[in-house]
């Protein structure tokens, strides 16, 4: 009994509740700005490790943020990178800290349910993506602001949905403007199960408890080989970050981000 109380949380970047053999683990606010900080990161990584060491443990329910992120967020956060000199340790934290999250999502030996709502921008919607499972409610809008600020999109993206979707529609997918909306996202097989807000927590419980009743090793297994091998992704980040990098440092992605004032925003 005392590993099972010892796995409930309450944090500044989440808090986490143990149900039997399932995790429901939460994000709180102002999650794009946390991920430049080392401490919260640590925090979380350090979390999930001791998630993985328990054998009682099957699944591991993702609440996302209860704050929707837009493009005021994500203009503001480039912004103060700019205005202190392209500090590029901060890019550097954030991108590791999104890197070694999904990293960590996908060796996890547990089933890892995702469950967001409303506005998602594209670094979350990436989180989602290498997870196990995808639910999502029907007011559900992905948000591709990458494109708005002429930047490539973080937390392999690309990677991810051209192996779900082929290299067409994911190329389809990323190079228009065009918001996903939770049914279309749906159609194209990018969520499993779309559902009222208020039924989110709810169904996201049952479908955890529905792999609950899985052999911990054949979900694990599965999972292992699902997910091989790892170091296509771990590459595929760091050649990701690098193109990051030369954008946010051109000239030309200055002039995208003045653009945005605040009164457009």
């Amino acid at each position: 009994m005392e590993k099972e109380q010892s796995l409930d949380r309450d944090y500044e970047v989440f808090s986490s509740k143990r149900f039997e053999d399932i995790i429901i683990f939460r994000f709180k606010e102002n999650l794009l700005y946390r991920t430049t900080e080392l401490g919260a990161k640590a925090t979380v990584l350090n979390y999930l490790s001791r998630v993985s060491e328990s054998d009682s443990i099957k699944v591991v329910v993702i609440m996302g943020s209860p704050q929707e992120t837009g493009l005021r967020e994500y203009v503001q956060f480039y912004r103060q990178v700019l205005e202190l000199g392209f500090d590029q340790s901060a890019l550097q934290r954030m991108y590791n800290t999104i890197d070694q999250f999904i990293l960590k999502i996908l060796d996890l030996n547990k089933i890892v349910i995702h469950a967001d709502s409303r506005r998602v921008i594209s670094l979350f919607l990436n989180v989602s993506l290498a997870c196990d499972y995808r639910i999502v409610t029907d007011n559900t809008v992905f948000q591709k602001l990458h494109l708005k600020l002429g930047l490539v999109p973080k937390g392999g993206c690309t990677f991810f949905l051209s192996k779900m979707l082929g290299m067409s529609k994911a190329a389809g997918i990323l190079l228009s403007s065009k918001d996903i909306t939770a049914q279309e996202a749906m159609r194209l097989g990018m969520v499993d199960k779309v559902v009222p807000l208020d039924k989110i927590e709810e169904t996201a419980l049952k479908v955890a408890q529905y792999f609950t009743q899985k052999p911990a090793r054949s979900l694990t297994g599965v999972k292992r080989l699902l997910n091989y091998p790892m170091d296509d992704l771990r590459n595929y980040l760091e050649f990701e970050n690098e193109e990051l990098f030369k954008i946010v440092a051109s000239s030309e992605f200055k002039e995208k981000l003045a653009e945005y004032r605040e009164d457009r925003l």
